[in-house]
């Protein structure tokens, strides 16, 4: 039986991004909370390898207590087991300090496992780095934004699009991918997966002093990264209103605009104009 991970993250809904100007961080107990798109993903990949052999999924998230929906969720789906990182140490933590714990808490609970699946990015920082960073944690071959995943025994066989190349790889298990938002549609949760998923005790909690960290663990592990300022951008448009007659409206817009236009168009409108006299 082969057994899988598949990490995913809690993210604010896209419309509801409070931040934190002094810690320059997420308020992510203010905003309502969905699963991470691009996890999605993964966790379709790992049922569909589910569905083709025997295999065991084990979701896990770091996060508030409130991340526990998105296990629910996994579990809904179809996912076997679901564990929850969560502390106030973690609090604040960058991609660094993340795939460290994540990587504490795969050794502890799950030190058998062969392929590790996670999300190619998350929506709410897009740096695409914890499936990476993890792997090195791991010392594991890894390969990102894969679209599809073929095994045969022990070997694991990836295809990817990346830099206008199809690339194929093989590696041998264990290994991480991280999984790419074009295939791997993510399916429907069921009344009775919504049933299970809430009837079951099959969720682990963890907390740092259950994973051995302590604070001076998370001094040399913890964030490198330093937010120096948190600022929303807002759009400044002005509006221009042209009245009259609709072509000398037109040729007004053309006359001021004429390079813009010529731009979106592909086409120079002063040179045709002096070509058609």
């Amino acid at each position: 039986m082969l057994n899988l991970i598949v990490c995913v993250k809690q993210v604010p809904m896209v419309t509801e991004l409070p931040w934190d100007e002094k810690r320059g961080t997420l308020r992510r107990d203010l905003a309502a909370g969905m699963m991470n798109p691009a996890c999605k993903h993964a966790l379709e990949a790992a049922l569909q390898i589910k569905e083709s052999r025997p295999a065991h999924i084990t979701v896990i998230t770091m996060g508030p207590p409130a991340a526990e929906e998105v296990l629910r969720e996994a579990l809904a789906m179809g996912a076997d087991r679901g564990i929850l990182i969560g502390d106030k140490l973690f609090a604040g933590s960058d991609t660094y300090a993340t795939s460290f714990v994540l990587a504490q808490a795969i050794k502890k609970q799950c030190p058998d496992y062969d392929l590790i699946l996670s999300g190619c990015y998350t929506s709410d920082s897009e740096t695409a780095q914890v499936g990476p960073q993890l792997a090195e944690e791991l010392d594991l071959p890894a390969a990102a934004y894969i679209e599809k995943i073929d095994i045969t025994g022990r070997t694991l066989r990836v295809r990817r699009f990346v830099d206008n190349f199809r690339e194929t790889l093989e590696m041998e298990f264990p290994a991480l991918v991280t999984v790419a938002m074009e295939n791997y549609q993510p399916r429907y949760t069921t009344l009775a997966g919504l049933e299970r998923a809430f009837k079951e005790e099959n969720i682990v909690s963890l907390s740092a002093s259950s994973l051995g960290i302590s604070f001076s663990t998370m001094d040399t592990h913890g964030s490198c990264t330093k937010v120096r300022k948190v600022f929303l951008r807002k759009a400044q448009k002005e509006n221009i209103f042209l009245k009259g007659p609709a072509a000398i409206v037109v040729n007004e817009f053309l006359k001021n605009h004429e390079d813009k236009v010529s731009s979106a168009i592909g086409k120079d409108i002063k040179k045709e104009e002096n070509d058609n006299g």
